[in-house]
């Protein structure tokens, strides 16, 4: 069992930014895939970005330029900066951790972009 903490979510205004992280329980990052998933209300929940255990990243088209995913394998932690934010970005971000077959998600961090 894997758990997952995302932190970093708040309020932010359009253009602004913000970095989220997903600190996991477990020394499993270096052998695991990870990725920042988000969910808007009445939608459906979407890939943001993922990278692999190898460090090969693929981001949503919808951020590709204004977010980047970074992994920290010493300190379990994976991040995700998010720039140039825009109101369509408003969701819940999840974190997510698959390894061995098995796939871990944290509870989620509000991220609201708003003026």
């Amino acid at each position: 069992q894997v758990q997952l903490v995302e932190s970093g979510g708040g309020l932010v205004q359009p253009g602004g930014s913000l970095r989220l992280s997903c600190a996991a329980s477990r020394n499993v990052l270096r052998i695991a895939a990870m990725g920042w998933y988000r969910q808007a209300p009445g939608k459906q929940r979407e890939l943001v970005a993922g990278i692999s255990s190898t460090g090969t990243t693929n981001y949503a088209d919808s951020v590709k330029g204004r977010f980047t995913i970074s992994r920290d394998n010493a300190k379990n932690t994976v991040h995700l900066q998010a720039n140039s934010l825009k109101a369509e970005d408003t969701a819940v971000y999840y974190c997510n951790l698959e390894v061995g077959g098995l796939e871990f998600w944290g509870q989620g961090t509000q991220v609201t972009v708003a003026s």
